[in-house]
């Protein structure tokens, strides 16, 4: 482990899983978040996307949290149901060696299966303001221990119309607190916002090593509706990525193109808000994972998800709002990477919206009238290729963890004692050996640590729990 993460002066588990996940240094933002948050002082930070924003208060947070405490005692403020899920495995990673269990909140999921994550012991909770919202108001999420309050992509809850749900959910947290509020920019009303919920806060406004504009190029092709498949076609088959987004003004829109390329013989997948959550969780774990290389898309994939080396993006269709452009911009060009921007312009129509995206970004955008000639050979060989599986960071620090099975749970009256003091009997285990334990009605699930699950699951099969005589065997999910 670098000395670089030591001088924050964080416990060995935390250094462990960053070694584990390779965090070899710290970005800027986390050199200047990380030590603010360990000292209890409210913030306020503009970063870049890709800039590592999410682990700058993911870190100390993880190692300031305590372990025996069973209420919460960190909380997320997100825009979206996608970042708020990836703050919940960001956190578990991170804090996978103090074993910490992190929960996503969030609309469109059973209210009765969070009510119960939340009954159990829960360290992390990130979610979107109006489940949030619910649950503090039915009084099924206790916000006592709270001790950090993480205010993400503020510019995004104001321009999404979450600012009176999260006044609201201010108003139920502890005062004795430290709070961080994170933004694309200083804007007025988020200045605003700070002013209300931050105590003298420090601010950082992080100037990344490579500006964006020297990490991207921008370009633009003069087009017609009609010729915009076809234009697709030849721009994906010059530039040959191995991963890439497009993206689409609508559903019906993103349907259509995913069909289309689709027949056409391309490794692609969509996601779009009139898909079910679990069903848009899964597209994106598998593009991430490299399971498909072209992702056509909404908006709803253009803020807060990270995917590793996504080299170019395409606007099949310009975007309605302004700063949507720079938020599909920044799917590529990340932590360090250069990437390329292709946006589809309709001529004698859009002229107009392509200045106004000129003016708001201040980027070069550069007319192409053509694309280099393509090897169609290389093209099709990738495209039939199966990619190297991109390893998930949750993936990194599990080698030696295998989580288990149990057929039973809350109706059987089972509690986690019952599971910890059953599995510390068996020879050879500790209390050290159990990581997370979540019980379900019907069933629970237990994480073992340090390579010992097998051994766990042959002793309990041959004793009881709690008198009952029970089914173990490695979980499925």
């Amino acid at each position: 482990m670098t000395t670089k993460w030591k001088q924050f002066d964080l416990s060995p588990s935390i250094l462990e899983a960053l070694e584990k996940l390779s965090y070899t240094s710290p970005t800027e933002v986390q050199e200047q978040v990380i030590p603010a948050l360990k000292s209890g002082k409210d913030l306020m930070a503009k970063a870049q996307t890709g800039s590592g924003k999410t682990a700058a208060y993911a870190i100390p947070i993880c190692d300031q949290v305590e372990w025996e405490e069973n209420k919460p005692q960190a909380l997320v403020i997100t825009p979206t149901r996608e970042l708020a899920d990836q703050v919940r495995l960001d956190a578990l990673a991170i804090g996978r060696f103090k074993r910490l269990k992190a929960a996503a909140l969030f609309g469109r999921q059973p209210f009765a299966k969070q009510k119960l994550e939340l009954k159990q012991k829960t360290h992390i909770i990130a979610g979107t303001p109006g489940r949030l919202l619910d649950h503090l108001e039915k009084g099924t999420f206790d916000p006592s221990k709270l001790k950090y309050v993480i205010i993400d992509e503020a510019d995004e809850l104001f321009n999404r119309g979450f600012v009176e749900q999260v006044e609201a959910i201010m108003a139920f947290m502890p005062k004795t607190r430290v709070t961080a509020l994170f933004s694309a920019t200083f804007s007025k009303e988020v200045e605003s916002l700070a002013s209300k919920w931050l105590k003298t806060p420090e601010r950082f406004e992080i100037a990344s090593e490579n500006k964006v504009e020297d990490l991207i190029q921008h370009f633009y092709m003069q087009t017609d509706e009609k010729q915009k498949f076809e234009l697709l076609k030849q721009v994906t088959m010059s530039e040959n990525p191995d991963t890439c987004m497009v993206f689409c003004r609508t559903q019906d829109r993103t349907d259509e193109l995913t069909e289309r390329l689709d027949r056409a013989g391309y490794s692609c997948d969509k996601i779009h808000g009139g898909m079910v959550q679990d069903e848009r969780f899964d597209v994106m774990n598998e593009f991430k994972r490299g399971d498909f290389r072209y992702l056509i898309a909404t908006d709803i994939a253009a803020r807060g998800i990270d995917v590793a080396n996504v080299s170019l993006v395409i606007n099949y269709d310009l975007p309605l709002e302004l700063p949507a452009y720079t938020h599909r911009s920044g799917r590529t060009g990340r932590a360090g990477n250069s990437g390329k921007v292709v946006s589809f312009v309709e001529t004698g129509r859009e002229e107009h919206r392509l200045d106004s995206i000129r003016e708001y970004t201040n980027a070069n955008l550069v007319e192409l009238s053509a694309m280099p000639s393509a090897d169609i050979g290389a093209f099709w060989a990738k495209m039939d290729e199966q990619q190297e599986r991109k390893t998930a960071a949750i993936e990194k620090v599990s080698e030696d963890i295998l989580k288990i099975y149990i057929n039973g749970g809350k109706q059987k009256k089972l509690r986690a004692g019952d599971f910890v003091g059953t599995i510390t009997a068996i020879d050879g285990v500790t209390a050290d050996d159990i990581g997370i334990i979540t019980i379900e009605p019907t069933c629970s699930f237990i994480e073992i640590h340090n390579g010992k699950g097998h051994h766990v699951i042959k002793a309990l099969k041959e004793t009881t729990i709690k008198g009952k005589k029970l089914k173990v065997y490695p979980a499925k999910k």
